[in-house]
């Protein structure tokens, strides 16, 4: 792997959340794949083009890309060893050829210069820590007229697995979700936040419209608890408590997800993301 200056984020998704990512892939693009469609459309990769998917995790989007250019190539690049590993299994066993993964930081990542067309992210690009860095980066690895595509959450009171968390704020130390302009899954939550990040980087015509999915967390309100308090922030929050107190929080979370049930019982919440376009 090349330098790394994300450091936090490296360690981060080397160690026990990029293990569950990958373990649970399945399950977070159940939660995350009704934005797959709107992103490659806004994207338009040609048959011929080559993407880069930063950020990739375990490359659904980017076996996604490469399917939309059959004779092109998609590249994935991401921090993440284990889900990297899982990325490449998945598009051995999909036969998908014109795909690779590189291991890398994509703020500092030697991207050969104009050697795409096409750049995309699903919900990859907010945990830079220098975020002008990294999208000049990338804008420099795109060819003169190449188009950025990326996907990046929206303020956290109109994500519903934000509120279910928030709700367990009376007994686990919840905190606030961060906020615009710094580092974290909110940093681009702010459209002017955005545009000033990529002009910085030297991208021109931006757009952020709004984009909302409703994405399958669970088969009912305790699987779909279990998840959440499973993952990054929930296992963060969870370790700071003793049994009993896990315990109830755990009763409150599946109390608040079973508004959100479905008649077959899959547990169902809307995510609001920015849908960011942009030309190099």
């Amino acid at each position: 792997m090349s330098d790394i200056v994300n450091t936090e984020q490296a360690q981060a998704w080397n160690g026990h959340e990029g293990a569950h990512w990958a373990r649970h892939q399945d399950r977070w693009n159940a939660v995350n794949g009704g934005f797959d469609a709107p992103l490659l459309d806004a994207a338009a990769p040609t048959a011929a083009d080559r993407v880069l998917d930063v950020g990739c995790g375990a490359g659904r989007t980017t076996r996604l890309a490469a399917l939309r250019a059959p004779e092109g190539h998609a590249t994935g690049l991401d921090l993440s060893g284990p889900m990297l590993a899982e990325a490449r299994a998945r598009a051995a066993r999909e036969g998908i050829a014109n795909v690779s993964f590189v291991q890398g930081d994509a703020q500092v990542h030697p991207l050969e210069a104009g050697s795409f067309q096409v750049a995309i992210s699903r919900y990859g690009v907010m945990f830079f820590a220098d975020p002008v860095a990294a999208f000049t980066n990338v804008g420099r690895a795109l060819a003169p007229g190449g188009r950025l595509a990326f996907v990046c959450p929206a303020d956290p009171g109109r994500n519903d697995w934000v509120l279910a968390v928030a709700a367990l704020r009376s007994i686990l130390p919840v905190g606030d979700f961060g906020r615009p302009g710094l580092p974290g899954m909110f940093s681009l939550a702010g459209p002017d936040d955005i545009r000033a990040v990529l002009t910085a980087a030297g991208f021109t015509a931006v757009s952020v419209d709004e984009v909302q999915a409703y994405g399958d967390w669970g088969d009912g309100a305790e699987d779909a608890a279990d998840f959440l308090l499973g993952s990054g922030p929930g296992r963060h929050l969870t370790s700071q408590a003793d049994a009993p107190t896990r315990a109830r929080a755990r009763d409150t979370l599946v109390t608040h997800l079973r508004a959100h049930e479905a008649a077959d019982g899959t547990v169902r919440l809307r995510s609001t993301a920015w849908l960011v376009t942009a030309d190099r």
